[in-house]
């Protein structure tokens, strides 16, 4: 077979993109710099499924067709949940899928918690657009979450790989699976959508939109969202900014797409509770503001109703995170069959957490002096990548090769801030009065990738056949502090890659797939470096990268009635990483010891079966069954901890959702249960939280045209129907090996019953 002859102002187009490219990065390094413009494009596939956004509506929903476990949501799905919920929350309905905040818009990040198959968030893959999140934790050091990343309203789509994620992901941590969140495309047509919602704890939230439609194959839109709540117990306001900007032009056989998101985001924290706790002092406990002289009392030991230590509240907590993101785009048809696509993106990040700490006195010896001062993490993130693919039809096969490259700079801080009475510290403090430490780290990632897709037998038979070959190197220096000085790296020459996929017959298909992955050593306080240089410098050459091997497979079924699917997986995740802490309380933050802890073993099954009686009636449930279990006990000093055959902490063996939508006429109506069985949070597992099961509902009603508007839309959702009380979160100040008295403070309560009423307008 001959190859096409590729024409030269195509390759020159591509070319120039790539050197747009790799030149803003360049300039992209420094803080200061303007960023570069960013976005994807439409309807993309492959093994990469890295390179761009995807219209989810026409894929299937069970991902039928694919070799691996892919499940699916769509802008429908959304329309549970209250206007700007996380897309995280939207996950929760599918197999596999655990997650827990304890606000009703799952965006509280220092609650927010997701895993799959008993793998924590630190251990899986996002990405928006193909642009890496990383793992999205509170304190990320090489990426940012979703829900600041994108406005909820322009969510496409998104695709779960529970278990394998596509080869090309671009995740340096993705052990247990991916996900691939996609922005919705400009409409063609020119429009304004406003969009007023109102509801419990004084929510306010405004979006708005402006759409310029297609002209001769360009098409922009500009959004913004303001969002602004009290807490639902305790004092303080959940506030966030962000804008939205994306723009596409299609020409020929080509696509080119651009985006600018940002984001300002200031979180009043809720208290972390033990067992303990929530007993003596009640679900609605929470911080004392503001009430200062309580604080105080509190810190000078002087406690009342029901507290007995420092540590049962403090006066306030707070999260600030300040984000901009933005990415170039570009899919071009080189030749017959022959695709380029390439993606440069940056994102700049600054962020801090406060604490008004009852351990450190500000003031000493001065008549100012107070038992409280404000302790602070401060975050700062500047990374740039370039991501590109380049596919080939070649007969029966699908060739595609692509690499993976960033170069991301990260700084943390930890610094007091003395004060004198209670303060607003709604903002970013500057000039501390102490500074503990001050860590720089600098992580360069390599990534390259080989897959052929095979089809055989008409097309009933598909094989992936594929390798990557990833290497992340971090380097650290302590600028202030006895944190360590040195440098990791986790990289392997070959991680193989393979499935098939067989079509019984038209409605009936099997699938199968296995897979090998590393993750990179983490940068900051999480992460091996977080220690002294003499505990650093005698793990450095014992320390190994964490490793998975997942098998799964499973079957499909897809008819107009009736959709369903059954996958059975085995997985064993080796080399795992525990950083031990040696203080009593996770908040203190005391430098940890970080130890290989041995090996998990995890098996289960997902079962989705999906009923479509009518055209209006839709009906959906998933079954997950996971038992993860340690396999091995792990030295703490010379102590023994006793974790062999214990389950994986926050890991509950059964989850259940049941989705039921019907949508008569102008009518779109919503009720869902969701079951979460019991969970740990001690390795020994002699402490957990009990299960529990969750309704939410949502009515809206679409009155069409009216007046000057061309459509009006009037929705209400309620979250927690039953206003049930429930532990949420579990480790939010991470995990202990033992908790018999149940005081280890690292729990969060759910949010109670709350209603939102959302009118939106388009013109």
């Amino acid at each position: 077979m001959s190859v096409p002859m590729i024409s030269t102002r195509k390759t020159s187009l591509a070319l120039a993109l790539l050197a747009v490219l790799h030149g803003g990065a360049a300039w992209a390094t420094s803080a200061d710099a303007p960023a570069p413009a960013a976005v994807t494009p439409a309807a993309m596939t492959g093994a990469a499924e890295s390179d761009g956004t995807k219209t989810l509506e026409a894929v299937s929903v069970i991902g039928q067709g694919e070799s691996r476990q892919v499940q699916r949501i769509t802008v429908q799905d959304v329309k549970l949940l209250p206007p700007g919920s996380s897309p995280l929350k939207v996950l929760a309905k599918l197999p596999g899928v655990h997650f827990e905040s304890a606000d009703s818009f799952g965006n509280y990040e220092w609650s927010t918690r997701i895993s799959l198959r008993g793998f924590n968030q630190t251990r899986l893959g996002f990405t928006l657009d193909g642009i890496p999140l990383g793992d999205m934790s509170y304190g990320n050091n090489n990426g940012l979450h979703i829900s600041r990343a994108l406005i909820a309203e322009n969510l496409g789509g998104a695709e779960l790989a529970a278990g394998i994620g596509a080869l090309g992901t671009a995740s340096t941590g993705n052990l247990g699976g991916t996900v691939q969140f996609y922005s919705a495309d400009p409409s063609s047509t020119y429009g304004v959508t406003l969009a007023q919602s109102a509801g419990s704890d004084s929510a306010l939230r405004t979006y708005a939109r402006l759409d310029t439609g297609d002209h001769n194959g360009f098409a922009m839109y500009l959004s913004g969202a303001y969002a602004d709540s009290d807490k639902w117990k305790g004092n303080g306001p959940q506030k966030q900014q962000q804008f939205n900007g994306k723009a596409v032009y299609d020409f020929g056989d080509n696509h080119v797409a651009a985006m600018l998101n940002t984001s300002s985001r200031n979180e009043t924290d809720y208290q972390d509770l033990s067992l303990d706790m929530q007993k003596r002092l009640g679900w609605n406990w929470d911080n004392y503001a503001p009430d200062w002289q309580r604080a105080v009392n509190a810190a000078k030991g002087i406690f009342t109703g029901g507290v007995n230590n420092k540590d049962d509240a403090y006066y306030a907590g707070r999260g600030l995170r300040d984000d901009s993101l933005a990415s170039l785009f570009g899919d071009f048809g080189l030749a017959e069959g022959v695709r380029l696509k390439a993606t440069g993106y940056y994102h700049s990040n600054r962020g801090q957490g406060h604490w008004f700490t009852p351990y450190q006195t500000s003031f000493a010896g001065t008549p100012q002096e107070t038992p409280i001062a404000i302790r602070t993490t401060e975050y700062g993130i500047d990374r740039w990548g370039t991501i590109a693919s380049l596919g080939w039809d070649l007969g029966n096969h699908h060739l595609e090769g692509g690499f993976w490259y960033e170069n991301s700079h990260h700084t943390v801080q930890r610094n007091f801030y003395f004060i004198a009475g209670p303060v607003d510290d709604q903002y970013f403090l500057h000039n501390p009065s102490i500074r503990k430490f001050y860590q720089r780290y600098e992580t360069e990632t390599h990534q390259l990738y080989l897959q052929d897709t095979i089809s055989l037998l008409d097309g009933r038979l598909h094989l992936d056949v594929g390798v990557k070959s990833p290497q992340t190197r971090t380097r650290t220096h302590a600028v202030v502090g006895s944190y360590a000085n040195g440098e990791l790296t986790a990289d392997k020459s070959l991680l193989p890659q393979l499935g098939a996929s067989y079509k019984l017959d038209g409605q009936n298909e099997l699938f199968a797939s296995y897979a090998q992955n590393i993750a990179a050593f983490q940068a900051g306080i999480s992460g091996p470096f977080a220690t002294t240089q003499a505990a650093f410098d005698v793990i450095r050459g014992k320390l190994r990268p964490e490793e998975s091997r997942t098998v799964e497979a499973g079957v499909r079924h897809a008819e107009e009635l009736f959709e369903g699917s059954l996958a059975l997986y085995d997985v064993k995740f080796d080399h795992r990483l525990l950083a031990i802490q040696q203080c009593s309380s996770g908040i203190q933050g005391c430098p940890s010891a970080y130890a290989n802890v041995g090996s998990v073993t995890s098996r289960g099954a997902e079962l989705t079966f999906i009923l479509k009686p009518t055209s209006e009636l839709r009906w959906y449930n998933a079954l997950s069954y996971n038992r993860s279990r340690y396999d091995s006990d792990y030295l703490n000093g010379a102590t023994v901890v006793a974790t062999r055959g214990k389950t994986v902490v926050d890991s509950p063996k059964q989850l259940f959702s049941s989705e039921i939508a019907w949508t008569p006429g102008a009518w779109d109506l919503r009720l869902s249960a969701n079951y979460t069985g019991k969970r740990y949070y001690t390795y020994v597992n002699d402490a957990s939280v009990p299960s529990y099961w969750l309704f939410n509902a949502a009515a809206a009603y679409d009155f069409g045209k009216l007046g000057v508007a061309e459509d009006l839309k009037l929705a209400l959702n309620v979250t927690n129907l039953a206003g049930k009380h429930y532990y949420g979160t579990i480790g939010s100040n991470g995990f202990t090996a033992a908790d018999p008295t149940g005081e280890y403070a690292t729990l969060q309560v759910g949010a109670p019953r709350a209603a939102m009423l959302t009118a939106t307008v388009r013109f």
